[in-house]
């Protein structure tokens, strides 16, 4: 690997050696996704025999940073749970940028009080920029605008965990899981550990998701860089999704830009596929030197750098489900995040009350078999249909004309905000719906029915033809929310009890129909 441009230099030199050097160990990986050369070995066996011993835990979770929260949730309903973190248990300093719904799902849960949510709230700003090139400015409000500390946050939400009778150990990192037809069994590199249920919290490159992957190379990959900084001008509002540059080097660079606690967070990402020739993330972030002058209107030698920021965030266009009993993915290793948002923890907290209920219903059901478990891991159509989104704005290595992503999107963009914040607003929070959808699809046919020709020249009939079969799938998940209103109430209160199976079976179809077709927030009010 070549050595970085003079700009990376001074801006690597101002922080800790790690800094580099982590950046560096993220390209190796993101150099063997692209070369399909992924390392993968065998961490997940089956043994007949039984174990000896009942399990000591009703769920096992490698991975604390995320699993805290679904652990506290199983924890607070008096499930015995244990966390296996391969370090310490603590959260990062740089801030979770999160909108206010999905982080109020905790005081749903009664994970946290609305006091504790504002106690870890550290930043809240608006209004915030939509922005492509010259054609489209739009701002907006209270979409990713709250700064949370996942320092706090985690320290407070671990202190609840213990006190709800879970258990935390630190410096446990997962080596392998064996399946017994009574229980699970986890070793770490010193410890053993049992259970009826394990779960994988340990993110995209789970060693557990590796195996069932088996080398795949993701459908779509988003890379980030970027750094939390002080220098810039004092100012409240923010960038939500900002391009001010044609397509270059095979990428279309989006930005955003959040006030932190302790200076601005600017971050440049792109959406590509696995291609050998991507670029590296050390050449995305000379790029992001290159550009962060022209972006903030400040240059690089005035800024006091604070954190470097980067990542490779793979997306596949099917849901993984694990062919093993008593083993489940969650947060982003269970690939539930939409193809344009990086997960984390954003999406895992709109998943959270799916995975609590659903979790609660299996253990009381006893029902850790791989069927039942695969229906936590549903097809959802409104993920699906995001696809055909992420192709049109990422760069073919043939290449486009340079301002053609800019043009799609003001384009678009302009149509929803004239359909009104009942269709922006979910879009601009990963929330696709039905009605949203085909009203701008329909207005943006009628805008602007050539620069659509060329897109879909651009995409391929092959992959439009395969979209549709997703968007008529949203459609009829909406249909079945719409029809099962009346009856999930009922239903739920018949089965409750005396059918404990169907009553799995029943509220957990119900749930991947609510969150397949974008709906999910109403299930609060259920």
């Amino acid at each position: 690997m070549s050595s970085p441009n003079p700009q990376t230099r001074a801006l690597f030199s101002q922080l800790p050696e790690a800094s580099w050097q982590g950046l560096l160990a993220v390209d190796r990986t993101w150099q063997r996704v692209r070369s399909g050369q992924m390392p993968s070995k065998t961490v997940v066996q089956t043994d007949s025999m039984l174990l000896e011993k009942e399990p000591r835990y009703d769920v096992l979770i490698a991975g604390g940073t995320l699993g805290v929260f679904i652990g506290a949730t199983l924890a607070r309903r008096g499930w015995r749970v244990l966390l296996l973190e391969r370090g310490r248990f603590e959260g990062r300093v740089q801030e979770w940028n999160i909108s206010s719904p999905d982080l109020e799902q905790l005081v749903r849960l009664h994970l946290l009080t609305s006091a504790e949510l504002a106690e870890i709230t550290t930043s809240s700003f608006n209004p915030l920029r939509v922005a492509f090139g010259s054609h489209y400015s739009l701002w907006v409000r209270d979409v990713l605008n709250l700064g949370v500390s996942p320092r706090q946050l985690l320290a407070l939400l671990g202190e609840k965990f213990l006190a709800w009778g879970g258990h935390i150990r630190e410096y446990q990192g997962f080596e392998q899981v064996y399946i017994h037809p009574n229980g699970v069994r986890v070793q770490t590199q010193d410890q053993e550990y049992t259970g009826r249920l394990f779960l994988d919290a340990m993110g995209h490159f789970s060693p557990v998701v590796a195996q069932a992957r088996r080398g795949t190379k993701p459908d779509g990959v988003c890379l980030v860089v970027g750094t939390c900084a002080q220098g810039f001008v004092q100012q409240e509002q923010a960038d939500l999704l900002v391009s001010f540059t044609p397509t270059r080097n095979q990428c279309q660079y989006f930005w955003e830009a959040f006030p932190a606690a302790d200076g601005r967070t600017t971050y440049l990402f792109t959406y590509l596929d696995a291609h050998p020739s991507r670029p590296s993330l050390v050449e995305l972030f000379e790029e992001y030197c290159t550009l962060l002058p022209e972006y903030q209107g400040v240059p690089l030698d005035q800024l006091r750098f604070l954190r470097a920021l980067y990542g490779l965030f793979p997306s596949y266009r099917t849901a993984l489900v694990y062919g093993w009993d008593r083993v489940l993915p969650v947060g982003d290793a269970a690939g539930m995040q939409s193809p344009l948002s990086f997960g984390g923890f954003g999406a895992l907290l709109r998943h959270l009350p799916r995975w609590e209920l659903a979790l609660d219903l299996a253990l009381h059901s006893d029902r850790l078999d791989r069927a039942s478990l695969a229906k936590l891991q549903p097809y959802q159509p409104n993920l699906a249909v995001t696809w055909l989104f992420q192709r049109a704005m990422s760069v073919a290595p043939q290449g486009i004309p340079p301002e053609r992503i800019n043009l799609l999107l003001s384009t678009v963009f302009a149509q929803m905000e004239a359909l009104g914040p009942q269709v922006l607003m979910p879009f601009l929070r990963d929330v696709v719906q039905f009605r949203g959808l085909t009203q701008t699809l329909l207005r943006t046919a009628v805008a602007d029915p050539q620069l659509i020709a060329q897109t879909v020249a651009q995409l391929g009939v092959a992959q439009v033809v395969g979209w549709l079969g997703h968007y008529l799938a949203l459609g009829t998940y909406t249909g079945l929310v719409r029809l099962s209103d009346p009856l999930y109430e009922p239903m739920h209160k018949f089965l409750a009890h005396p059918f404990p199976h169907w009553h799995f079976d029943w509220t957990v179809q119900r749930q991947n129909w609510l969150w397949g077709a974008g709906l999910e927030e109403e299930s609060r009010h259920q």
